[in-house]
């Protein structure tokens, strides 16, 4: 995927004056021979960080060799205020680890009491009003630490593309998704670009690349993705047309920034005007780490973002859409496993999803578009769809979304798409959440959510609640799917 930052990260070990500078040095090499083996690149800031004249040349070398991302490693207790000025200066996401104690034997002479140094370097990234990750138990070995800067990663990655992305949004919201809400503000407070255009200028895009050079290629390219499924081959060039431009129209106007995606009005008039549904180049964006949202929801193209820099994997936009029949679930009972009926849900959408998350697929028509705009017509203006069914496997819904009053919440819940055929239209899977019923009435409803939910084709959940922590999603708005002995606050007891 071209849509995403490169990390280039950095470890730099710190040391308070009282305590062997050796110690921290040793055990910094251990972590970087434990990185290595992992295979993650980590580059050594030779400096070791004990005042603050000593923050400010690791920090030259930082700068030096493009480091965006740091972790700051207190190998002994560590020096507080260098720590975190350190921190302060360095323009990309930090995270602060620490050393656990290696044996009994060295607890005499060689203690290098990280546990405690961890304590103050927190308090004073308080005080200076950071925002760094600092992991659930952030002490460890060296094969420990290498994990949790594995883990660290993703999260790196969403803090990097965010400050350097831009969203580009077509046309106003259609009416009946007012749900779908958008105040920019804690978009520029999250570092993001936003540049918002008429669905008049969407036409222009389609209409100027007429003729360009890359038409026939993604012609091409389109009929190979479809193979069999390529049921509506004139098509093809309208589509490419559409996808040259926008395209172009991204290359044009990142301007300051380096990485871009779109939230666009796709119906109803778009059909009439365009001769299309957009839905298969949506798809094929989003399989390039470039996600297109539908019906303008740009937290909804986001969070899609924010799931693709978490997982490394394609993302897709779906309704959190209707109910399994008792009738289905109970035919299929062996492939519920641990799950309950209450559990189940059908995700949908018309035809976003990428190629490669679909077990089948082919291009079709909008069926409720169709109802509306060709009733008892052979299917026209609402072709372009990407029909079939999700793949099995691993899944994570979620959204960062911002409310009325411009305060950013989000959700996270982990899940599988089961391998049940689910007998209906467009991209769409059954879906497995632990107590989705109570996370839906307590969670979607209960913080008013809108219906479309991001999905991640990957159990993401623990760098997605680390993202949206580092990004200031405050605590309390970070919800969750609960275990059935964890009761909801507002969950009635009875």
């Amino acid at each position: 995927m071209k849509n995403l930052p490169v990390i280039k990260l950095g470890i730099v070990a710190v040391s308070r004056d009282c305590f062997p500078v050796s110690l921290s040095e040793k055990r910094k090499k251990q972590v970087l021979a434990e990185c290595k083996k992992a295979k993650i690149g980590v580059l050594d800031v030779p400096v070791m960080v004990e005042n603050e004249n000593d923050a400010m040349k690791a920090l030259d070398f930082i700068r030096e060799n493009s480091i965006n991302a740091l972790v700051i490693y207190l190998g002994n207790f560590g020096p507080e205020t260098p720590s975190t000025l350190l921190a302060s200066k360095f323009a990309g996401p930090v995270v602060f680890l620490a050393a656990a104690e290696e044996s009994k034997s060295s607890l005499a002479t060689s203690r290098g009491d990280a546990y405690c140094g961890m304590l103050n370097a927190s308090y004073n990234c308080g005080l200076r009003k950071l925002k760094v990750c600092i992991p659930e138990y952030p002490v460890g070995t060296p094969s420990e630490i290498a994990a949790m800067i594995g883990a660290f990663l993703p999260v790196a990655r969403a803090a990097l593309a965010l400050s350097q992305l831009k969203i580009f949004a077509f046309g106003p919201r259609p009416q009946d998704f007012l749900a779908c809400n958008a105040p920019i503000k804690p978009l520029y407070d999250l570092g993001v670009e936003i540049m918002e255009n008429s669905e008049l200028d969407l036409y222009d895009v389609y209409l100027s690349a007429k003729g360009d050079p890359a038409i026939p290629a993604i012609v091409s390219d389109m009929a190979k993705e479809l193979g069999k499924g390529n049921r509506y081959p004139d098509l093809l060039p309208k589509l490419a047309q559409f996808e040259a431009g926008l395209l172009k129209f991204m290359e044009k106007n990142l301007g300051a920034s380096k990485f871009g995606i779109f939230a666009d009005k796709c119906w109803p008039s778009f059909e009439k005007y365009f001769g299309f549904v957009p839905c298969f180049v949506n798809s094929r964006l989003a399989s390039r780490g470039i996600p297109v949202s539908c019906e303008v929801d740009i937290y909804g193209a986001l969070s899609e973002y924010i799931g693709v820099c978490a997982s490394g994997l394609p993302t897709t936009l779906l309704d959190i859409n209707n109910t399994v029949p008792s009738d289905m679930s109970a035919a299929k009972k062996s492939k519920l496993g641990k799950y309950q009926p209450t559990d189940l849900f059908m995700g949908f959408h018309c035809g976003n999803t990428a190629s490669e998350c679909l077990c089948e697929c082919s291009m079709k028509y909008q069926f409720i578009m169709h109802s509306l705009m060709e009733p008892g017509k052979a299917p026209d203006i609402t072709r372009g769809t990407l029909e079939g069914r999700l793949r099995p496997g691993e899944a994570t819904v979620f959204r960062l979304q911002s409310t009325a009053d411009a305060t950013l919440k989000a959700y996270v819940a982990q899940g599988e798409i089961l391998d049940m055929d689910p007998s209906s239209f467009g991209s769409i899977g059954v879906f497995a959440i632990d107590q989705m019923s109570r996370f839906y009435r307590h969670v979607l409803i209960e913080h008013r959510f809108p219906h479309h939910a991001a999905i991640a084709f990957s159990h993401s959940g623990k760098a997605l609640f680390e993202i949206f922590k580092l990004i200031g999603v405050a605590p309390d708005m970070i919800h969750f799917n609960r275990a059935k002995s964890d009761r909801y606050p507002t969950e009635n007891p009875f």
